[in-house]
Formats: C-alpha cells, structure tokens, sequence
C-alpha cells in the first residue's frame, strides 16, 4: 500500500487524519500561493491545494500526497488568515449575525505516476450577532490568528457559530467524506486502516 504524505503544518488537519487512523508522515514544501485577481473561492483552494501536493509530490521518491487548502468567503470577498488583532476582530465583525461560506481544496496526488485527483468542498456557516465585547475577548485568546476567516470552528470560535449547513470537518479544514472518495479512487480503502488496528 502506497505511503501517505500529508502536505499541510496544521495541527487539526493531522489532528484528523489521526482519528481516522490513517498512518501519515508530513512534509511541507513553500509555494507561491499568489493567485489571479478575483478568482473564484473554490477554484482558489483547489488550486492552491494541487500546488501543495506537487510541491511535495516533487521532493519524495513515492506516495499519495494529499495537499489542502481553506478559505472563508462572504458574499464572493476572500477571508483568509487574518494579520493582526486588529484584522481578526475586522473580519469577524463583519461576520457577526451573516452566513459565509467555508471552501477547503483536496488535491491527492500519486508522487510515482503524477496522477492526481483535485477537489474542492463548500459549507455555509451562519454566525449569530454578538456583541463587540465578545468579539474583543475572542481575538484576545490569540485563537483566531492563524485560522481562515479568524476563527476555528472546533475551538472557542464555536461560541459564534449558530448553524452550518453541509460538513463540519470542511470548516476544520479536511473534508472528511470527500478525502475518504478521493482516497478510494487510489484503491486506498480507510477502513481497511481500521482492521488493522482492531483485528
């Protein structure tokens, strides 16, 4: 069974992997993650994702290389991770008591053959109204900074959060059932992970 590479440093991303026992290394490659002008938020993660995984695709001898990517957008306007305090409490105001919409990229590439497979999936979430104080408090914690649209859904930001319509582990940042059809298309089967561990 082919390795897998997890080219992406986030915390909640191997976070996820690991619950779903899937045996990983990670390797993170720099890329340009400059875009064209007014592109299209799932063409933007898409692509940033596939760009991610043949970074990484290029520097290993072998391996399934699963590269990610998220973003936040309001009404089309990309949110991505906020540069200060005073940007992260920016974006979550105007948040405050609207739906946006949370597109993560999957790209999985084969590093041996270069045949990749690139994806991407949209979740609506819906932020309740609250207070400036709130706000203040939460980018106080420091949570928001390195997180798309400055906040994290699995932390102290799911005070905000009042509704999501689609997958939740998209908002993480991995789309669970996508990466799981994605992986098969591999001949990569997570529950045969499973047996492993269980038998």
């Amino acid at each position: 069974m082919n390795s897998i590479i997890l080219a992406s440093s986030s915390p909640r991303r191997q976070e996820l992997f690991r619950q779903l026992n899937i045996p990983f290394d990670v390797k993170v490659a720099g890329v340009d993650e400059s875009v064209e002008k007014d592109i299209a938020p799932g063409i933007l993660v898409e692509t940033l994702a596939l760009r991610k995984a043949r970074a990484v695709a290029r520097e290993v001898e072998g391996g399934l290389v699963v590269g990610s990517d998220t973003v936040v957008a309001l009404c089309d306007r990309v949110l991505g991770k906020p540069i200060d305090h005073k940007d992260a409490f920016r974006m979550l105001d105007c948040l405050q008591g609207r739906a946006h919409k949370v597109f993560t990229g999957l790209a999985v590439i084969d590093a041996v053959t270069g045949r990749f497979v690139s994806t991407h999936e949209c979740t609506v979430v819906h932020f309740r109204q609250a207070e400036p104080d709130e706000i203040e408090a939460y980018v106080a914690t420091g949570e928001p900074l390195d997180k798309a649209g400055a906040y994290g859904i699995q932390g102290l930001g799911a005070v905000f959060v009042s509704k999501i319509e689609g997958c939740y582990f998209n908002v993480v940042g991995l789309p669970v059932a996508r990466l799981v059809e994605v992986m098969g298309q591999f001949g990569i089967s997570v529950t045969g992970f499973w047996e492993k561990k269980y038998e």
